[in-house]
């Protein structure tokens, strides 16, 4: 999916384009829909002062990940909000790349909770997370 697409999608102000969090961290998208959404992000340049894999790098590809098949799963007409994230790390990465795939587990109409699991390049969860968003209606002009 272009980031145009992505943008689109998620109803980002042209002003703030360039100034999501996202790039920053170069995730990628590389599939992209309702039962799965999959990203992925360079350890390089995301490291804590022991040369790891920040945590909280774990937690925003999750929350951008599981975010979008939340909002996916909501539908257009409706707007998403995170409520609450939670991460289990369970092993340090230190270099490639990290992977993380959002799945729904649970869809409502007033929250969509999603399961992501982030693994390094030889298939080792690293990280376990849940995000369950809220569901409002989308305001006017959003």
């Amino acid at each position: 999916m272009t980031e145009q697409a992505l943008e689109s999608f998620a109803g980002i102000d042209p002003a703030f384009a360039g100034q999501q969090l996202n790039d920053k961290l170069g995730l990628e998208i590389s599939e992209f829909g309702p039962e799965r959404v999959v990203g992925s992000i360079p350890v390089e340049g995301n490291l804590q002062p022991y040369g790891l894999l920040h945590g909280g790098a774990n937690a925003v590809v999750a929350e951008a990940l599981g975010s979008m098949v939340c909002a996916l799963n909501a539908g257009t007409d409706k707007a998403t909000m995170g409520l609450e994230l939670s991460c289990t790390h369970h092993r340090a990465v230190r270099s490639g790349r990290v992977t993380g795939v959002a799945t729904p587990v649970h869809v409502g109409r007033g929250t969509v909770t999603a399961e992501i699991v982030l693994t390094d390049d030889q298939g080792r969860r690293s990280c376990t997370a849940r995000l369950t968003c809220v569901v409002r209606e989308r305001p006017p002009g959003m």
